[in-house]
């Protein structure tokens, strides 16, 4: 899985990047065309890994995870948003899925030059060393994460949730910043750079990969209810354990 990530990364950097793009319509031509070049390249190497297993996306229109068998969640370039502006902020994100639960997961971030990596029971790490979250026990120190679920107005209660959240915890928190893929920010949770990621909505391609990593590493999962989070479940949030149930009070006070 990470060779198959790496091999991408490298042709994202050597490729040429589009000029400006002035309209959705264009945005998605562009960007359809760039992700064709690079499923092309990763899907020989998830095919032998793993024949016959099916993506995520090809399973119907609301990409629903089955509660049985296995499927691939890839994204070839998350954070295109970032990489179609020309910003350096952007990941490979596959992960392995078996009973709606992740069993493997590999984040590389070909501009940085660093792969997370985790599977199910046997920890996480960050180009081969492990990782774990952040010892903060105060909020007002802390650095906090979040996004939103890509087109989230087709999700609009997540849309006025997450502007409450923010609301929320901008009084309790050091700073709040959202720094490029979802599934790169979770990963850097479960590294400690960042103490704490949040976000409201269905997002699970996003989620998932990054969600592993950040178990394996120790990092508190959960829904904002507090239950411990799932494919499926429409709010998410990732902290250290010194600092996941203050936060879990305060956003649970936003629905």
């Amino acid at each position: 899985m990470a060779t198959a990530a790496q091999e991408v990364g490298r042709l994202l950097v050597a490729g040429p990047r589009p000029g400006p793009i002035v309209a959705l319509d264009e945005f998605v031509e562009v960007y359809a065309a760039l992700e064709a070049q690079m499923v092309a390249a990763i899907r020989p190497h998830l095919e032998a890994l793993r024949p016959g297993v099916p993506w995520l996306e090809e399973l119907d229109s609301h990409a629903v995870v089955p509660q049985d068998g296995e499927l691939w969640v890839v994204d070839v370039v998350d954070g295109a948003v970032q990489y179609l502006q020309d910003l350096p902020q952007f990941c490979v994100s596959l992960a392995l899925v078996r009973d709606a639960e992740p069993v493997a997961a590999v984040l590389h971030a070909p501009l940085l030059g660093q792969t997370y990596m985790a599977a199910r029971g046997h920890g996480a790490t960050r180009d081969g060393r492990p990782i774990a979250p952040s010892a903060k026990i105060d909020p007002a120190a802390a650095l906090v994460a979040t996004s939103q679920p890509p087109f989230i107005a087709r999700q609009p209660d997540a849309a006025a949730q997450a502007g409450r959240s923010l609301a929320a915890l901008l009084p309790h928190v050091g700073a709040v910043r959202n720094l490029g893929p979802t599934s790169w920010q979770i990963a850097d949770t479960a590294a400690g750079r960042i103490d704490a990621f949040w976000e409201f909505g269905r997002d699970e391609a996003n989620l998932l990969p990054g969600m592993l990593v950040a178990r394996e590493a120790g990092v508190v999962v959960t829904d904002v209810d507090g239950q411990p989070w799932r494919a499926g479940a429409d709010s998410f949030l990732a902290a250290s354990p010194a600092l996941h149930e203050r936060l879990l009070e305060i956003l649970a006070r936003c629905r």
